[in-house]
């Protein structure tokens, strides 16, 4: 393939590859404790090999009910189709206080990062090669591909789309998680008892809050 100029045409395994002329917001979360609903969510995307091609899933995840809020799929990596997985969100569940990505160029694009901005949304961002600073998203990642993705093998675009509808209505009304105490992401999103997260990696002095409020002036001024 080499000699005669040919590429394969299934995509690299890395779906976050960064925009150097996009900016680039601090983690926020370090030492800090999620401890309510809408406080902290966050967003990812994975790779999701089809029978015939394959396609791209986004969700947003709240942390302290671990509830799958808004997805999306897509046949390429450009933003729009996260854009409006967070659109759906905000729509349908308010907004949170903090919302975390990693550094993938949708998600420091400016039309994305743009509906943080204006909706008064801290913005977070993982560090460069820290997958566990956005380790709720990569739980749910093996959960869906463990439990649904990897036992039935779609074919097809709208087999999947089906497939994840019947099980994220699983996942967040009838699964029950260990780290909520057995009960469902739907009980405790919306009870705001059961849930919450403590996040070990320490960041000196501040607090969360701290952080939180010197993020929102930093981004007021660009």
């Amino acid at each position: 393939m080499g000699i005669l100029g040919l590429a394969g045409m299934a995509p690299g395994p890395n779906t976050s590859q960064p925009h150097t002329e996009h900016p680039v917001y601090p983690y926020l979360l370090r030492g800090g404790e999620v401890t309510r609903p809408n406080q902290v969510w966050s967003t990812d995307i994975t790779y999701v090999r089809l029978a015939h091609g394959f396609a791209y899933l986004v969700a947003v995840i709240d942390w302290y009910a671990r509830r799958v809020l808004a997805w999306r799929l897509s046949n390429t990596l450009e933003a729009g189709f996260c854009v409006d997985c967070l659109q759906e969100a905000l729509r349908t569940h308010g907004r949170p206080e903090i919302f975390n990505t990693d550094q993938g160029s949708q998600f420091t694009s400016a039309v994305f990062t743009g509906v943080l901005l204006r909706e008064g949304i801290a913005i977070s961002m993982d560090g460069r090669g820290r997958a566990l600073n956005n380790i709720f998203v990569e739980r749910l990642w093996r959960s869906v591909k463990y439990e649904d993705i990897d036992l039935k093998g779609y074919a097809s675009l709208p087999e999947l789309l089906l497939g994840l509808t019947e099980y994220f209505a699983f996942y967040n009304g009838e699964r029950p998680h260990q780290s909520l105490g057995y009960l469902t992401p739907d009980a405790v999103y919306r009870s705001g008892n059961g849930g919450g997260a403590k996040i070990v990696d320490r960041f000196g002095e501040t607090t969360l809050g701290q952080r939180q409020t010197a993020a929102i002036e930093v981004a007021s001024t660009t």
